[in-house]
């Protein structure tokens, strides 16, 4: 093994481990050293179970010593992002009305992956209630950007994407409303993949019919997030949008010529605001993949109206889930949240209606595309990362914004469509952060999508303007020893309880 055991991919892991050449407990100690060494300069996690991992690990060596079944994901340890509900392990959702709660049971997508093999190491850290895409909250504090810890590590699966940036975890889990696995996986430098609504079973979504809340994988590969996807997907009776997937079709790898694929692009939609910076980058990223496939051309879009509907989409999803709480105390939820839950309380069955009117005219338009292209790319983000200890982006090239969550719509408005999408790795920006190229399928082509993204990731691994960026490590290590202090400094309220929380202290 050339490579530090923490920065094997999770395939290369799990085919070690398979074959007994690599110990479940090796890896997870090497895992937990890699934390110990990087996490208090990132603050990525949220709590730990690291002395049951230790147990389940040690179990998992064993089964593969007596020559037993083994899941797909067996061995790997995983961290599960802080909106999973996770039996026995601290839950809180990065709200201080939960800093004490702990899940007498596991959620249908956690299960799914225990059943797998996977241990569950820690929770990762997000912003309240998933509310945004900067991850800090007032239970756990910030986590900072693993390329430099004074930016932001995009959200809300911030934490999973550093984690998995920095090695401290093979893999781990995200979920994404309105681009919370897309962002932060451009902004650190990983994949998150958005699927099709219900190819990963949820019973998180209140609204168990809209297909705009989904849970899934995230990998520093494509090949990782596959692994994972496998051991998630297909039918469960408490996803009223959930069906039945060919695994096969997860697990196998591409056979794909790239010189035959049909590319279109948009730098923006026809309606998001886009940093010049970025849009330069964009620009350059596609003349180099434009070298790559068959056709690269651009497509005209104007998703202007998608900006409405996305925000009644949203705003039903909060009111569903915070109703209770909000008429309790309405104080008791963060400035984000509570702007979600009375733009929606505002809203009348005519707004709704004419919403999903708009959705569904928009969903049939871009569709259409995908008679002339394989996929079609945009950038995810449009701005470089900013500040941490900012919200949210206020203005993007002169123009300012009008809510905390607009500046992210080049992966909502994909949400609104509802197709799968991804982000993928692809060199770094001008500033030198990592720029995350947004690939998006026909709806219910995921299997498809992941062919050409792994096709088109061994492309860009052969070329350094477009490579996956890696984090300094031993720059992060120098910063651990007071990393924690800025990045901890909003911390309010945080958990009464250790509860599984062992190995990092936590007040």
């Amino acid at each position: 093994m050339s490579a530090a055991l923490p920065d094997l991919s999770a395939v290369e892991a799990r085919r070690l481990i398979g074959q007994g050449e690599l110990s479940p407990v090796e890896l997870l100690d090497a895992c937990l050293a890699r934390i110990e060494a990087i996490e208090p300069a990132v603050n990525a996690l949220a709590a730990t179970a690291f002395e049951r991992a230790r147990s389940e690990a040690k179990r998992a060596e064993q089964a593969v010593v007596r020559g037993e079944a083994t899941g797909l994901l067996h061995g790997l340890p995983i961290g599960v992002k802080d909106l999973e509900e996770t039996a026995g392990l601290l839950t809180t959702y990065g709200s201080p009305l939960y800093r004490d709660h702990v899940p007498a049971a596991d959620n249908v997508f956690v299960a799914r992956l225990r059943a797998a093999g996977a241990i569950v190491a820690a929770k990762t850290n997000v912003p309240e209630m998933g509310a945004g895409a900067n991850t800090r909250n007032a239970v756990w504090g910030a986590t900072g950007n693993p390329f430099d810890t004074r930016l932001n590590a995009g959200g809300s699966s911030g934490g999973s994407a550093v984690a998995l940036a920095t090695g401290m975890l093979p893999l781990a889990t995200g979920s994404d409303l309105g681009g919370s696995l897309r962002i932060p996986a451009a902004l650190c430098g990983v994949v998150g993949f958005r699927a099709s609504p219900g190819l990963v079973p949820s019973e998180r979504r209140v609204l168990g019919w809209a297909p705009n809340w989904v849970s899934g994988p995230m990998g520093r590969s494509i090949a990782d997030v596959r692994l994972q996807l496998a051991a998630l997907a297909g039918h469960d009776a408490a996803d009223p949008l959930s069906y039945s997937a060919r695994i096969d079709a997860f697990a196998a790898a591409p056979r794909i010529d790239p010189a035959t694929l049909l590319v279109g692009y948009t730098e923006d939609f026809g309606t998001c605001a886009i940093d010049p910076s970025i849009r330069a980058a964009f620009r350059d990223k596609i003349a180099r993949l434009s070298r790559l496939v068959g056709h690269c051309e651009p497509i005209a879009l104007d998703m202007r109206e998608a900006h409405r509907v996305f925000d009644v989409v949203r705003a039903q999803e909060f009111v569903a889930s915070l109703r209770e709480t909000y008429e309790r105390d309405p104080s008791s939820l963060g400035a984000n949240t509570r702007a979600n839950y009375e733009m929606g309380s505002a809203l009348t069955l005519a707004d709704v209606a004419r919403a999903d009117t708009q959705r569904t005219s928009l969903y049939r338009q871009f569709q259409a595309h995908f008679a002339r292209y394989d996929v079609i790319v945009s950038p995810v983000s449009p701005v470089t990362p900013f500040a941490w200890t900012t919200p949210h982006c206020e203005e993007i090239d002169g123009t300012r914004l009008e809510n905390y969550y607009r500046w992210v719509a080049l992966t909502y408005i994909v949400t609104v469509l509802t197709n799968p999408s991804l982000s993928l790795p692809c060199g770094v920006d001008p500033a030198g952060m990592p720029f995350g190229l947004q690939m998006i399928g026909p709806m219910r082509g995921d299997a498809r999508l992941l062919d050409i993204a792994q096709t088109l990731e061994a492309a860009f691994a052969r070329d350094p303007a477009l490579a996956r960026p890696v984090p300094n490590l031993a720059r992060l290590r120098s910063a651990a020893v007071d990393g924690a202090d800025a990045l901890r400094s909003i911390v309010t309220d945080p958990p009464a309880s250790r509860l599984y929380v062992t190995g990092l202290q936590r007040s």
